[in-house]
């Protein structure tokens, strides 16, 4: 297994695994956010790779900087193959995310898992992840601007 950072052409094999996480999503949706955080201060995105180039899972990692605390890295998703889980890959995966923010100067790596992924909260607490409170995710769909000129 090798893990390795991500790059644009990982989008057609990242993209099915988005939608085994719960969030369905085309090559070029997932190219799209790629471009967006590949190579971009205070991100990474690394997948697992075996031997023949399949790529088995894959994490986003970013930094996030509030007033009320120092930085802190967040899990922005963590997904392993439903053929290759429990199988180690994941546990490298985090490994290496967490490698990251130590070198990003993060004392912590914070995951937020929906309440019903049980299993996904046995893998953490495995790992030595421990809840530090329960909350509600309230969200307001925001109309953008449009680009229409005439």
């Amino acid at each position: 297994m090798k893990i390795r950072l991500a790059t644009i052409l990982d989008a057609a094999a990242m993209a099915p695994l988005a939608g085994q996480l719960g969030y369905p999503a085309s090559a070029s949706d997932i190219a799209e956010r790629l471009s967006n955080l590949v190579g971009k201060e205070g991100n990474v995105v690394i997948v697992a790779e075996d031997g023949d180039g399949f790529i088995a899972g894959w994490t986003h990692v970013f930094v996030s900087h509030r007033l009320t605390s120092g930085p802190v890295a967040e899990l922005g998703g963590l997904v392993v193959n439903e053929e290759c889980r429990s199988a180690g890959v994941g546990t490298a995966i985090m490994e290496a995310a967490e490698e990251w923010a130590r070198a990003q100067g993060c004392g912590t790596l914070r995951v937020r898992s929906n309440i019903v992924r049980k299993r996904a909260h046995d893998f953490y607490k495995k790992l030595g992840y421990s809840r530090k409170k329960q909350q509600s995710v309230l969200e307001k769909m925001l109309p953008l601007p449009t680009d229409d000129v005439g």
